[in-house]
């Protein structure tokens, strides 16, 4: 049981390792000038695809020992934070945003707009989101190991482009930072920025639905296991 617990957090581990070693500044930029950027981008998705099967195999053998049962109320709110995650990662991928990566080039300098007003990083606190809930819907090691890494992965992914950008993005990010906030909403609860809900974009809410409601009612069909079973 141990090595197979081992053998997963060994695998989170290298994961989540290289994720940070080839986003570091030394590194990328080293790859890059030798590469190309593109190449390097195709390695890094090549690297991460790779890593992430090794990922979910070692999940998949790992055994089910529970630390919690998680209450019905428990389920209900993680079913409920599912939908502001997928509001997160369509918009956080598919609007300009000065933080992320290809879409970095596509942001204008007019300053935040849509998404990045609840935060600046919408696709890692996404994808932190869906680890959060993940963990706390489960209530097991297995999940607590893979779901632990990821989230932590997303967070410490935002503060490490944050720190990047801070050094090197001058007085266009310090505006930006002034602007906006890495936690989700807390630019707007300390009223440094104003929310207009159509600079998102209706058709990114709509598609953010669609992919919520796939979530849902896909998930038995493609792990086994259904969200809303009681």
């Amino acid at each position: 049981m141990f090595d197979e617990f081992s053998a997963l957090a060994l695998a989170v581990a290298a994961f989540v390792g290289s994720h940070l070693a080839l986003s570091s500044t030394g590194p990328r930029r080293a790859l890059a000038g030798l590469i190309g950027e593109w190449p390097f981008l195709g390695l890094y998705s090549a690297v991460s695809l790779a890593l992430f099967m090794w990922v979910l195999d070692a999940y998949g053998a790992a055994p089910e020992v529970v630390l919690w049962r998680p209450p019905t109320a428990l389920r209900t709110l993680s079913i409920a934070v599912m939908g502001l995650a997928a509001v997160l990662v369509v918009a956080g991928y598919t609007q300009a945003n000065p933080t992320a990566v290809i879409l970095d080039r596509l942001a204008g300098a007019e300053g935040p707009r849509g998404i990045t007003k609840i935060t600046r990083h919408p696709a890692m606190w996404g994808v932190a989101l869906w680890a959060l809930v993940h963990v706390l819907a489960t209530g097991n090691v297995a999940s607590l190991i893979l779901f632990g890494g990821l989230g932590g992965l997303a967070l410490a992914g935002a503060a490490h482009i944050d720190r990047r950008r801070r050094l090197a993005g001058g007085e266009a990010w310090q505006r930006l930072e002034a602007e906006t906030s890495n936690v989700p909403f807390l630019a707007l609860v300390q009223v440094r920025t104003r929310l207009d809900w159509r600079e998102i974009g209706w058709w990114r809410l709509a598609l953010a639905a669609v992919v919520y409601v796939a979530m849902l009612f896909g998930h038995q069909w493609v792990i086994g296991v259904s969200p809303l079973a009681a």
